[in-house]
């Protein structure tokens, strides 16, 4: 049986991404896989998966540093078949792995030079610096990977000149695993937003909307500031607010299944734009009608398949104004939210992308990774 091994410093081991889509993929195909986290929980077999703790950060440079080393040396002693890595701080890893000759896939989850331009922990004066200067060093590492797997078309359509193994896995989602099927006119008027939350997210104009329109945020995730909380629970919508916190997938299943309406109203920050959300694709399989971002390829999803309203995300009364006609006209709401599901069943769904995470894994294992001996000899001759 061929080893896979996924590594990540930053994800969590459960990941909808990584651990319920991409390593069970690995599963099904008939390989073993083993993951790789740095959370401090220690090891475990999870649904067939051997999940292999290098410990918890104490700091963002340490874990930029220190579990880095730890994540690369636990994997060079695994001796995989191929190894599958999440997050940019990992590059190093990749490739150091790279120079012995071994398969490595770098999964891109986003545009991380666009996604420096909005670190608020980056003094605003260094940020085009510090994104140009990954901007080159991730060039320059793609070119060396055996693959890249993009979470959006438009990542593939940036690097594919750079790596002849470019493919794009979206976060499409599973199907049924978080449909229920509740009626219509038994929901109340709730919407909700489950995810990460931050100032970029939107939270401030979702919540001032909140403040103009008869309906309560059903609001599920953990805070990325403490500035940002703090601000949130002290604004006047905050008593139309049910906050649940982090939820796991059954949690967001439920919580969706008693709202009338699913909410992803990023601001049109550089690293937004091009993005394909997975709560807009798990919002459109639990049959929600769905309030988004009015940025293009959104747009073209959203209104393309009838299923939501797409606003300006930095207008509360245009997202105050979309809220309330959905749930309002409950014929309208449970139309969209049918429409949606319905292009998640037909398209927009995982099956699709995990056979072709697949057919990469066999190419790349069946001989396929034609780069990994022409890397391995010029490194050698560099070295």
């Amino acid at each position: 049986m061929k080893r896979i091994v996924h590594m990540t410093s930053v994800h969590s081991r459960g990941d909808t991404r990584i651990a319920l889509k991409e390593c069970k993929a690995v599963l099904r195909a008939g390989f073993e896989c083993i993951l790789i986290v740095a959370d401090g929980k220690g090891d475990e077999l999870a649904n067939g998966v051997q999940v292999m703790d290098v410990g918890a950060a104490t700091s963002r440079p340490s874990r930029m540093t220190k579990i880095a080393l730890r994540v690369g040396k636990l994997a060079k002693a695994l001796n995989a078949h191929a190894y599958h890595f999440h997050d940019p701080e990992l590059i190093p890893v990749g490739l150091a792995l790279r120079r012995t000759g071994k398969t490595v896939i770098y999964d891109v989850h986003e545009d991380v030079p666009a996604d420096i331009l909005s670190k608020p922990w980056i003094p605003a004066w260094q940020r085009r610096i510090v994104s140009a200067s990954f901007g080159r060093f991730e060039t320059h590492a793609i070119r060396k990977m055996s693959a890249v797997v993009t979470a959006w078309p438009y990542l593939r359509e940036k690097f594919q000149t750079l790596n002849p193994q470019v493919v794009d896995i979206v976060n499409y989602a599973v199907d049924d695993e978080l449909f229920i099927d509740v009626p219509w006119c038994s929901r109340p008027r709730d919407v909700c937003y489950v995810g990460g939350i931050s100032n970029i997210r939107g939270i401030f104009e979702l919540m001032t909307a909140l403040e103009s329109c008869d309906a309560r945020l059903i609001l599920g995730g953990d805070f990325h500031e403490r500035e940002t909380e703090e601000r949130v629970r002290s604004m006047s919508a905050w008593n139309r607010v049910n906050y649940l916190g982090f939820l796991d997938r059954r949690g967001f299943a439920q919580a969706m299944a008693r709202c009338r309406v699913g909410l992803v109203t990023f601001l049109p920050e550089p690293n937004h734009l091009n993005a394909m959300p997975n709560k807009l694709f798990e919002y459109m399989s639990a049959g929600l009608p769905v309030i988004a971002s009015n940025f293009p390829r959104w747009r073209e999803i959203v209104e393309g398949h009838r299923c939501g309203i797409c606003v300006d995300p930095r207008d509360p009364r245009e997202i105050s104004q979309a809220i309330l006609r959905l749930v309002s006209d409950s014929g309208e709401a449970e139309q969209m939210g049918a429409n949606g599901r319905k292009a998640v069943l037909s398209t927009f769904n995982w099956s699709t992308e995990e056979q072709r995470l697949i057919d990469l894994y066999e190419r790349l294992l069946e001989g396929g990774d034609a780069g990994a001996a022409r890397v391995h000899e010029l490194n050698r001759k560099e070295a």
